[in-house]
Formats: structure tokens, C-alpha cells, sequence
């Protein structure tokens, strides 16, 4: 129990409560204590005067010793709640109603007295206990004429010993039971309150909890629903884990989904890669077991099947250290502003070979006013040689590929359209994935399938789109869009 949060925070509970109530009968017992002897004091603050007159113990200018002795004595037995004190005018002690051997004192100070005498009224106001060295009490004085010449004073002590044990010792057992009672009952009430205060508040802790071991325990993190907005930090607590949790959950999703994803490109690259190594390492094993056997139109052949598969070999491992720096976490392009349409006459110029083997027409159709656009040119000019030799490796003889530029909407449009084979509507939402490869008679399958990844992701980093329309057996278009560069004023 004491290891869940509510345990502690009951036991903080009950150990606050407990304070207070003990602190609560102490300074009850405190305020009592002060308050009875000021009350005291006030009411007898005419006593050691009225003592003087009643019993006449100033006669001829002098303290009758007699008359002083006989008031002790009557004193003493109808009012043993006061000491009778008499005191000459520095303060020493003369003559006392107390018991022999009682009073440790032989004087009291004189500044409570003569405070007492000029009026001050802030009672209780204390003065020297004879009967103790330390021990302060509330009193009453009056002058009276010294019996050694001089003014003396009459000094009462209130509350002498006797009423103090009586009083001791009903205090010990009223204010103690009061306190006890006043402890008791506000720990009882405090505590109830706090407990149903605190179980409240640590509901929602709990089903948090609850919610947590869950998702811990899940062997799928699961999403699970976002709160409305936060009224206090316990619901913000909640809403921040709901978050956290949906958060983690989609990122498991994605490692899984890249992780199939480098599974399927492992194998798809141990095929690509074990397909041109074996069969480069065979014909120059071939040329190598052959070597005095073969002709030289034999020789050069096998060496340029070798050479050949070589190069495929080489294009696939550029490709793919290509698409994993394009996928890197820091890689940003370098934006400027250039001419699209320079850029489009310069690739077309580049395959104006290759389409001319290949008995494909390859041209542009480019409107005189294309502004400039903003890019990175290098990546931008890898988008175009992708798309543009992949539309070329479709499209049979008599075929034709087309680039068209044409301004909306503030960005320049870029469509690549073949007249090939075209790409079946099951497919065409896979045409961007790495190692994806149409099957088609006229193209084969000689290539890695990463082309058309490699477009996508370098578009991505402009975040820029690129869309895909083909009906098999009429061709093919590519579409995506730059934007305008800003013009300097």
C-alpha cells in the first residue's frame, strides 16, 4: 500500500494531521495559560493595595509588623492561591507569608514593579517568582513606608505555588483530554477528507497507469486516442502519453514497413548484383580455361559481354549509394534560380543519340515565355535523365517521347510522355517503389528498377509531386511541377 503514490500521500496525510493537532493543543494550552493571567491580573490588580487599607497595616507612618504578620496567617488559610510579599525600596525581601525555606530569592527586581506602578496596562506583565530563580508570575504591588525608613512596597504574587500544582494538575488532565479530542477530531475529519480528496485525484493517475502497463504489455503498440486539450497537468500528463504512445506507434509501423523494405531491397540487390557478377566472372573464366582455343572475333566478344556486365554492375552500385545519400537525414538541395528550358534542350541533346539508335523522335515542346524556375539543378537534371531514359528504354522503334513546359498557377509544369507500352493500372501505384520493374518485350530485363526511385525521392526534397497516367499499349506521362523563381526588383 505505502508503495503506491495514494499510500504515501496518506501517510503525508496522516503525519500533517497529526502535527497539527498536537500543535493545535499546545498552543491551545499556550493562549490559555496567557490569557487566564492576564485576566487574573487585571481583576487582582488592586489587591496588594486594598490589603494595605483593609488591614491596616500602616500605622503612624510605619508597616505594622504584627498587624503584617496576623495577614499572612489569615491569608495563608482562606486565599493560599497568593503569596504575600513585603519588600524594601531596593527590592529585597523582608518578610513573606510562604512557607520557611521556600523562597530561594532574597530580592526581586524593581523594574516589573515600577512598570506596574506607572500604569502599564499590558498584561499580563511579569514579575520575579521568589520561589524560583527562573520563574516569572503575574502580581500586584503597592508602596507602603519601609519599617527601616523609606518607602517600601507590598508584593503579591497572584499565582502562588499552591494554586499552580492544583492547577497542573487539572491542566494535565482537561487540556490534555481537549487536545487529545481536538487532534483527534480534526485528524479523523482531515484525514477523511483528504483521503477522498486524494483517491479523486489519483483516479485519473491510475488509469493512466493502467494505460501504460498496457501499452508496455502490448506486443503491437497500440494507438490509442488523443484527449481534448489539457485543464491541468494531470490531464496534460494523459494527453502528452496519449500523443507520446500514438507517436511511438506509428514509428513502429514505420521501422516495420522499412524494415520489409530493406528486406525486399537486400534480396532484390543480391539478385541484381549476383546475376552481372556471375556472369562477368564466368566469361572471364571462360576466356581464362579458353584462352588458346577461342579466335579473336570469339576473344572480343566474351570480353564484351564481361565489359558490359561490369558496367551494369558499376550503374547499379552508383544508383544505389545515390538513393541512400538522397535519403540521408541532413541531405537539403542547393536551391537556385536556372532555366528549366536550357536545362530540357540540354538532356534532349544528351539522348538525341541513343533515340536516334533506337529509332525513337525525341523532342520538346517549350513556350517562348517559361520563366525561370527554383531548384537544384544537378538533382534536377538526375530527374530528367531518369524519366527521360526510361520513357526511351519503352518505346519501340517508330515510337516518339515528348517534354512539355508549360506555367500555372505560379510553378512550372514538366510533362514526359512516351508512346510505349504502357504501365497496367495495377502497377502504377508501385512504379516509384526501389526495384520495381515492368515487364515488357521491348525493354527486357537488364535493369535495377531504382530510376524511377531515385526521381521520386529527389522531387521529395523539393517537396514537390510527381504523378504518373498510362494506358497499356498507348504510352506513358510523368508529371510533376517546379516553382517560379522570385524576380529581383
Amino acid at each position: 500500500m505505502l508503495r503506491t503514490l495514494y499510500g504515501k500521500l496518506a501517510l503525508a496525510l496522516v503525519v500533517i494531521m497529526l502535527g497539527i493537532g498536537l500543535t493545535y493543543a499546545i498552543l491551545s494550552l499556550a493562549a490559555a495559560r496567557h490569557h487566564l493571567a492576564a485576566v487574573s491580573q487585571s481583576f487582582n490588580r488592586d489587591l496588594a493595595g486594598n490589603l494595605v487599607r483593609d488591614r491596616s497595616l500602616v500605622r503612624q507612618g510605619v508597616v505594622d509588623a504584627a498587624a503584617l504578620k496576623q495577614t499572612f496567617h489569615h491569608y495563608m488559610e482562606i486565599n493560599p492561591s497568593i503569596e504575600i510579599y513585603l519588600l524594601d525600596q531596593d527590592g529585597n525581601i523582608l518578610a513573606f507569608s510562604a512557607e520557611p525555606g521556600r523562597v530561594v530569592r532574597t530580592s526581586v527586581s524593581l523594574e516589573p514593579i515600577r512598570a506596574f506602578l506607572g500604569g502599564d496596562e499590558t498584561y499580563p506583565l511579569l514579575g520575579d517568582d521568589p520561589r524560583s530563580l527562573g520563574r516569572q508570575k503575574v502580581f500586584s504591588v503597592t508602596p507602603v513606608p519601609s519599617v527601616e525608613g523609606g518607602i517600601g512596597y507590598l508584593y503579591v504574587v497572584l499565582r502562588g505555588e499552591l494554586l499552580e500544582q492544583v492547577e497542573e494538575a487539572f491542566q494535565e488532565s482537561y487540556y490534555l483530554r481537549l487536545g487529545l479530542w481536538a487532534a483527534a477530531v480534526s485528524l479523523a475529519f482531515g484525514l477523511a477528507t483528504g483521503l477522498l480528496i486524494f483517491w479523486a485525484m489519483t483516479r485519473r493517475l491510475r488509469r493512466l497507469t493502467g494505460r501504460m502497463r498496457r501499452f508496455r504489455a502490448a506486443e503491437s503498440a497500440p494507438m490509442l486516442p488523443i484527449n481534448a486539450p489539457a485543464t491541468d497537468e494531470l490531464e496534460e500528463l494523459q494527453t502528452t502519453f496519449d500523443s507520446m504512445s500514438g507517436r511511438i506507434a506509428k514509428q513502429i509501423e514505420e521501422l516495420r514497413a522499412k524494415d520489409a523494405a530493406r528486406r525486399e531491397m537486400v534480396a532484390h540487390v543480391s539478385h541484381d548484383l549476383r546475376t552481372p557478377l556471375a556472369s562477368l566472372n564466368g566469361y572471364l573464366e571462360t576466356l581464362q580455361i579458353k584462352d588458346d582455343s577461342l579466335t579473336p572475333p570469339e576473344r572480343k566478344a566474351f570480353l564484351d559481354v564481361a565489359l558490359n556486365q561490369g558496367r551494369r554492375l558499376a550503374a547499379l552500385i552508383d544508383d544505389l549509394f545515390e538513393l541512400a545519400k538522397l535519403e540521408a537525414v541532413d541531405t537539403e538541395p542547393q536551391m537556385e534560380p536556372f532555366s528549366l528550358a536550357d536545362l530540357v534542350q540540354d538532356v534532349i541533346q544528351k539522348y538525341g543519340l541513343r533515340a536516334e539508335r533506337n529509332r525513337v523522335d525525341l523532342d520538346a515542346r517549350i513556350p517562348g515565355s517559361i520563366p525561370l524556375a527554383r531548384a537544384d539543378i544537378g538533382l534536377m537534371e538526375r530527374v530528367l535523365d531518369n524519366i527521360i531514359g526510361n520513357a526511351l528504354d519503352h518505346t519501340p522503334e517508330g515510337g516518339h517521347v515528348r517534354i512539355g513546359l508549360h506555367q500555372e498557377d505560379g510553378r512550372i509544369a514538366v510533362d514526359i510522355s512516351d508512346t510505349g507500352c504502357g504501365i497496367p493500372e495495377k502497377d502504377l501505384s508501385r512504379v516509384f517503389d526501389r526495384f520495381y520493374r515492368g515487364r515488357d518485350a521491348h525493354r527486357g530485363d537488364h535493369h535495377a528498377g531504382l530510376g524511377l526511385a531515385i526521381a521520386k525521392r529527389i522531387l521529395d526534397l523539393h517537396r514537390a509531386d510527381i504523378s504518373v497516367r498510362s494506358e497499356p499499349g498507348q504510352g506513358t506521362t510523368f508529371s510533376f511541377a517546379l516553382p517560379v523563381a522570385a524576380t529581383e526588383t
